[in-house]
């Protein structure tokens, strides 16, 4: 079975194989292929729309480039909600025939963060500003230091992917 994820960071190609394996159960990491695949969006997503075509335009980019049984992105994307601006996810999964497209939780941002945002710069760099760390993008991202390592960039994708392929457990149910 090969499993070809969206991008090369190694988190989200850690949190695809972990939930695929979960699901789906013998996914070793050589049937796991991380590449370069555009999201055609801004570099910092900042609306859910925004955030959700990212991760389907990268799913599309994956099935145009190399044949696999399954095809994932998982987007990173930011918003002002009417409780306050927050980060999140969404994944999208293909297996050629069907698709699935979900979202992660939302983990509040402080206000100077999201206007840094605002004002054109990337989570992962403000996040290493703030908190005085490097790279923490390929680690436990925002959610990681927002939560005091309760939960991770990591964990929450993985989770996210999980829900995700609710769909492809009881196609018959997503079908009618």
């Amino acid at each position: 079975m090969k499993l070809i994820v969206g991008s090369k960071n190694p988190v989200k190609v850690n949190a695809a194989q972990i939930a695929m394996n979960q699901v789906l159960g013998n996914i070793g990491e050589q049937d796991v292929l991380g590449m370069h695949a555009p999201s055609l969006v801004a570099e910092q997503p900042m609306t859910e729309a925004e955030t959700r075509l990212g991760a389907v335009n990268r799913v599309k980019a994956c099935m145009q480039a190399e044949k696999a049984d399954w095809y994932i992105a998982i987007e990173g994307g930011v918003d002002n909600f009417e409780d306050g601006p927050a980060t999140f996810a969404y994944v999208a999964i293909c297996n050629g025939d069907q698709w699935s497209v979900g979202r992660s939780a939302n983990l509040p941002l402080p206000n100077s963060v999201y206007q840094a945002l605002v004002n054109g710069e990337e989570l992962g760099p403000v996040m290493d500003r703030t908190f005085n760390t490097v790279n923490v993008k390929q680690k436990g991202g925002a959610i990681g230091l927002l939560t005091n390592n309760l939960a991770t960039r990591q964990s929450v994708y993985e989770l996210a992917v999980i829900l995700a392929m609710s769909p492809f457990n009881h196609t018959s149910l997503f079908s009618k």
